[in-house]
């Protein structure tokens, strides 16, 4: 069997890696155009805060995102790759005296019903701010021990040096879809790579792809700022992940950095651009909550096209009406929390095997 993976962020290195270790022929096919969203996000996994409650399919996803990483983990180890960037440092989610104790009843529920979380508890300001120095916050703040922090670009890259290993094939290019009544492969350049299957998983490029087979899939891009600080001299590696009460974020990796963010740019299409309003909005919010962090040096600022979908859900499964034809896809800001599970459903499903999971809430085409 063979199967073409398009596109190699996250989702799509997941399900290569999945289908070699499986011992499936993998061509895995990447465009490299700039801007990819796995290449700029901040790798945070910690589902069981977020304040998507109203939406039960997407936290069922999300939570089994989160507990997939131990596995993937496990697995790329033994494959020789343990340079990741990936620490269960916790997390802190700053509250308010107002709903503190709502907000906890709330996520300790929740966590309660999921191990990787952790004994959930509520800490004071001064608490809060030995963990997380440059705080300036006041008020209590929840902890969630199981929270990860992880590097996307380096997950990323070990997956597919690990699928390599296991006789997966690297091609850089863009893809175009070969199909009839059926999928029958890919072409890039002037060759073709035949194929059983296609895991479409080329983040927000992906309706250029599908889109001469009738086949619309609502995605579209998201532009994300991201700005990565320096504290020269200081030890970070332990300080946990910060979440405010905004969509706005601080994390810390073992280099002295902070990484903060992020913008939420609805409207840019894909222009690949670092802004003033960007940058202004997310120190700004970097600022307000962690003023420790003015006299940090700044790095670099990363921009990617998150691919955002008609709501919060993956978009995954079979297009009935191409068959060998999967998707992976609309994960949001939420693809480093659930891109190597959802990769690996995707694997499955090329493979002919059972997803392990409801697929019908994330219907590819709704």
């Amino acid at each position: 069997m063979r199967v073409v993976v398009v596109g190699s962020g996250i989702v799509g290195a997941a399900a290569g890696y999945a289908l070699a270790r499986a011992g499936v022929d993998v061509v895995l096919v990447d465009s490299g155009a700039p801007g990819r969203a796995t290449s700029a996000g901040a790798g945070i996994v910690c589902p069981w805060s977020s304040r998507t409650d109203d939406d039960p399919d997407w936290y069922r996803i999300a939570v089994a995102g989160a507990e997939h990483y131990p596995e993937l983990l496990a697995q790329l180890a033994a494959d020789g790759e343990t340079e990741l960037g990936h620490r269960r440092v916790g997390a802190l989610c700053l509250v308010t005296e107002a709903d503190a104790e709502q907000r906890l009843h709330t996520v300790a529920e929740r966590a309660a019903k999921s191990p990787a979380a952790g004994e959930v508890e509520l800490i004071d300001g001064r608490r809060a701010r030995e963990l997380f120095p440059p705080l300036g916050h006041e008020g209590p703040a929840m902890r969630i021990p199981g929270a990860a922090r992880l590097d996307g670009r380096a997950v990323r890259d070990a997956m597919l040096r690990a699928a390599a290993r296991h006789g997966a094939q690297l091609v850089e290019g863009t893809a175009e879809l070969v199909a009839d009544t059926t999928v029958r492969g890919v072409r890039v350049g002037d060759r073709f790579h035949g194929a059983d299957a296609v895991i479409a998983a080329a983040g927000a490029w992906s309706p250029t792809l599908l889109e001469p087979f009738g086949v619309h899939v609502r995605v579209t891009p998201q532009r994300g700022q991201i700005v990565h600080l320096r504290l020269p001299g200081t030890a970070t590696a332990d300080w946990p992940v910060v979440l405010p009460q905004s969509r706005h974020y601080l994390l810390a990796f073992d280099d002295s950095r902070v990484v903060v963010g992020a913008t939420r740019e609805d409207d840019a299409g894909f222009d690949h651009r670092v802004t003033a309003a960007g940058t202004a909005e997310v120190l700004g919010e970097a600022l307000a909550v962690a003023p420790g962090l003015a006299d940090a040096t700044h790095i670099e600022t990363r921009v990617g096209f998150r691919p955002t979908g008609p709501d919060s859900r993956p978009l995954l499964g079979p297009v009935p009406r191409l068959p060998g034809l999967i998707v992976a896809n609309g994960l949001g800001p939420n693809g480093l929390t659930t891109g190597p599970y959802v990769g690996t459903v995707a694997a499955r499903l090329a493979r002919g095997v059972a997803p392990g999971l409801d697929l019908s809430p994330y219907d590819p085409l709704r």
